[in-house]
């Protein structure tokens, strides 16, 4: 009789042996290695990510607890967590950087046909950063401030998953703008922010790269109106001009025109000012893609309570890029599944119920579906519902 993969095994499984083996050559990630493989470290922190191990000591005690499983789970050598530590510390991060990248461009092509809320075509993209705090002697390369270390995680969001594109962990003190100058612009697709990244000199390079951005206007914003266009009072806008900047120095950094959209929000009766290249799009539609924005903030919110990136298993900058890159790994992994499986049930009840059924032999489609029909919500549709990303 031939026995069902564990859960664990069916996760991972939908990574390619060979598509990790050329990310762990690319960097040499298995120079002077001769037992705990590459392959080993992740699956231990995939692991801690799925069930949400709270320290390498948790993650050797629940592993080695059932030694009859790690074989079928894909281990092949003693778990320690001292190999894994030593792992953590010396292994490129950029090999797990570029298994996620891998796994982004398998999870858009799955997400791409998305329904946005809007009738366009094309990418659209939300960048913001989050940042995580951490203990100043202990992270004293994570600057941030005086008395306190931190990292940012800068992301840019595609909209149609939601599926983050790019991440970039850096130390806290570094400012949002930057993240602009790591972005490779993707002609014709949108990019939404906030008025953190407004630097015309940044912008301007996102235009003539052929991108279009929706960010707000500062409270100083000097404008010059050339020609006004008719709004409909009664959905909130109050005006739609385009004009160019004023003052030498912001012209010399942006010469174009720019497009200012005056937008008052009926139900909070709050005032917004969007800036944009786009000098076509119906201006309530400029208004609707900023509101989009909102998703990135709870994709943040999502990875932050549901997966291991608040504390982490080591010190340093290697340790903890390494362990935000497999937990991005997790979640594209549980996105995948999703969306290939046609799984009904949210990300975050996936997430719950493999987190405790990780060494069963059943067959995912059958976990998970059982799961669905004993949600209670599906058993009487009058109880409160929660809603999760």
């Amino acid at each position: 009789m031939t026995l069902e993969k564990s859960v664990f095994s069916q996760i991972v499984g939908m990574i390619h042996p060979q598509q990790f083996s050329r990310c762990v050559e690319r960097y040499g990630g298995h120079y002077k290695v001769r037992k705990f493989s590459c392959w080993d470290q992740f699956l231990c922190m995939a692991f801690a990510q799925v069930t949400y191990r709270e320290s390498l000591r948790d993650i050797e005690a629940c592993l080695t607890a059932r030694p009859a499983s790690l074989y079928h789970m894909g281990f092949r050598s003693k778990i320690c967590r001292s190999t894994l530590a030593d792992a953590n510390q010396m292994r490129d991060w950029r090999i797990y950087c570029d298994l996620a990248s891998s796994l982004i461009a398998k999870a858009r092509r799955l997400f791409a046909a998305e329904d946005l809320g809007i009738d366009l075509e094309g990418s659209v993209y939300a960048l913001d950063s989050t940042t995580i705090d951490l203990c100043l002697s202990l992270f004293a390369w994570a600057g941030f401030r005086k008395t306190k270390a931190a990292i940012k995680l800068h992301t840019l969001l595609d909209l149609r998953g939601p599926i983050p594109n790019f991440i970039e962990v850096t130390e806290g003190k570094v400012h949002d703008v930057n993240a602009l100058d790591s972005l490779l612009i993707e002609p014709g697709s949108f990019y939404v922010m906030d008025r953190g990244y407004l630097d015309f000199g940044r912008l301007y390079l996102l235009k003539q790269a052929g991108g279009h951005f929706v960010t707000r206007a500062k409270d100083n914003l000097r404008f010059v109106r050339h020609t006004s266009q008719p709004v409909d009072c009664t959905s909130g806008l109050r005006s739609d001009q385009i004009g160019v900047l004023h003052g030498a120095v912001s012209r010399s950094k942006y010469p174009d025109k720019l497009r200012r959209i005056h937008y008052r929000d009926p139900e909070t009766d709050k005032a917004f000012i969007f800036l944009t290249n786009h000098l076509l799009l119906p201006a309530a539609i400029i208004c609707q893609l900023y509101k989009l924005r909102w998703r990135v903030e709870l994709f943040f919110k999502w990875i932050k309570q549901h997966l291991r990136i608040k504390a982490f298993y080591g010190t340093s900058s290697n340790a903890v890029k390494t362990q935000v890159w497999i937990a991005i790994c997790v979640y594209l992994l549980i996105a995948i599944m999703k969306k290939e499986r046609n799984i009904p049930l949210s990300l975050h009840s996936i997430l719950q119920v493999l987190s405790v059924n990780v060494f069963e032999q059943v067959p995912m489609d059958e976990l998970l579906m059982k799961s669905d029909s004993m949600n209670p919500t599906s058993i009487d549709s009058n109880q409160l519902i929660f809603s999760y990303l």
